[in-house]
């Protein structure tokens, strides 16, 4: 089966546009409401500041441009995850030109990534690991490219994107440091000079303010970062229990991506030649920091959860086809494509199926139909307009999302009481636990789907 270089151009287009519209159509029907981490990033949004408690702060501005242009239209917040997502592929894309002569395996090296389910099936929720993924590329091709040329834009540009990247989510610290190990085993060889040390000029004049921000609100990311792994509550066997499982659940992931592979291959064959520099920059990407996760396990005893790994595999699919690129049987793309179709195929109608028939997840929740209610509520009772949701990221930031006003998110609801702040000239709406709030409410009190509502306003 051959398939000429304009042909070839060609269905990568076709390719982009039809994941990009499908992933957004499938949640945007079978959804009734916006994911956990969506939510969250809206509600931080609605009041950007250099980081939240839980991330820093670049899926808030994302999500926050895209409120402003479409409001609260669900639909948006997919479509602005699918075009992080084929942005990534089209970097990836534009780098594995570099490796290799025929375009036919650029195309391939992006259509292997349908093969993890990182890059399709668990796509519609915006989160900070998609995120990552346009940052992730552009910051290995650029790196490559200021590897190759020395040029300093390039490298310029390669700090800049790194800085974007951790300003996404702190694990593009393992991606970086895994480039540091590179540079490192260069430097030495001599083989690039300290001209990549430019990078670090806007790399750290990006992150500065993040990074004052941290020290003033006392590390509360780095730390919500470590409960999240279960630091401090490990024991012996942890030390070796979670990094195995960790490998077990990776090797699991990448299966369908393997299958399809393995029907690209005439002979399963591999010799490695260190001296080259192409093969030794893609083993550092892909595998560096996946070996450094997998230490980071093993030392502290912590679980590594499934969807951190979201950007890790991006190039595989390239390193993969240039390791192989001699045992590549051309011969063999009909039944590699047939693969390819029937995974691309399958992973929305499970998305749809299981959002249509499992009732009790985040994205059933009646988010529209409770800002409706407290509307009513709200304006059966007060003159001025709602001006502060109160309560955690979900509910409160379900809330803010939907409400006319869209009022602004803040947790002051503690466990016991409500701190108010003293500025109250908005109204407020607390939205939480129904026996602390009936008991502290000194508003307009009342309950829905296991939540209690007060609000606070101008009576009429």
């Amino acid at each position: 089966m051959q398939i000429n270089k304009n042909k070839v151009n060609e269905i990568f287009i076709i390719f982009l546009l039809i994941h990009l519209f499908v992933w957004t159509l499938i949640p945007a029907i079978s959804n009734n409401n916006l994911p956990l981490d969506t939510i969250e990033a809206l509600a931080w949004g609605n009041s950007l500041d250099w980081g939240f408690n839980k991330h820093p702060p670049l899926s808030a501005v994302a999500v926050e441009i895209f409120y402003q242009i479409f409001g609260n239209q669900d639909w948006a917040y997919y479509f602005l995850s699918q075009i992080f997502v084929v942005t990534g592929f089209f970097v990836v894309w534009k780098f594995s030109e570099n490796f290799f002569k025929k375009n036919i395996f650029s195309l391939l090296s992006v259509l292997l990534l349908v093969g993890i389910y990182f890059y399709n099936y668990t796509t519609p929720e915006f989160n900070v690991y998609v995120c990552e993924l346009p940052f992730w590329a552009l910051t290995v091709l650029f790196c490559w490219r200021g590897i190759q040329d020395n040029k300093t834009s390039d490298w310029i540009i390669f700090g800049v994107c790194a800085a974007l990247g951790v300003l996404s989510h702190y694990l593009f610290i393992y991606l970086l440091a895994a480039i540091d190990v590179l540079f490192f085993y260069l430097i030495i060889k001599k083989k690039i000079n300290f001209k990549c040390l430019i990078s670090l000029f806007p790399f750290f004049l990006i992150l500065s303010p993040h990074l004052i921000w941290l020290v003033e609100n006392d590390y509360t990311t780095i730390t919500y970062g470590l409960h999240r792994t279960g630091t401090g509550d490990q024991n012996f066997l942890d030390h070796l229990s979670h990094p195995f499982i960790f490998l077990g659940k990776q090797i699991g992931i990448l299966i369908p991506f393997l299958v399809m592979f393995l029907f690209l291959i005439s002979k399963f064959k591999i010799k490695f030649n260190l001296k080259d520099k192409k093969l030794l920059f893609l083993l550092s990407i892909n595998f560096i920091p996946i070996v450094l996760m997998f230490l980071t396990s093993m030392i502290m005893g912590v679980k590594i959860r499934t969807m951190w790994m979201t950007p890790f595999y991006l190039f595989f699919g390239v390193l993969f086809l240039y390791v192989f690129q001699k045992k590549i049987s051309l011969k063999n793309l009909k039944y590699f494509f047939i693969t390819f179709i029937i995974l691309f195929i399958l992973s929305p109608i499970l998305y749809f199926s299981v959002s249509v028939s499992q009732t009790d997840k985040r994205t059933d929740y009646p988010g529209k139909k409770i800002a409706a209610m407290v509307q009513k509520k709200w304006n059966e009772n007060f003159i001025n307009e709602i001006g502060v949701a109160g309560g955690n990221e979900w509910h409160a930031g379900n809330l803010s999302y939907h409400l006319q006003s869209r009022p602004i998110w803040d947790n002051f609801l503690s466990s016991k009481k409500i701190n108010i702040p003293k500025n109250n000239k908005d109204g407020f709406v607390l939205i939480g636990d129904q026996d602390i709030l009936s008991n502290v409410c000194n508003g307009v009190f009342f309950k829905v789907e296991n939540q209690g509502i007060c609000m606070i306003g101008k009576k009429k």
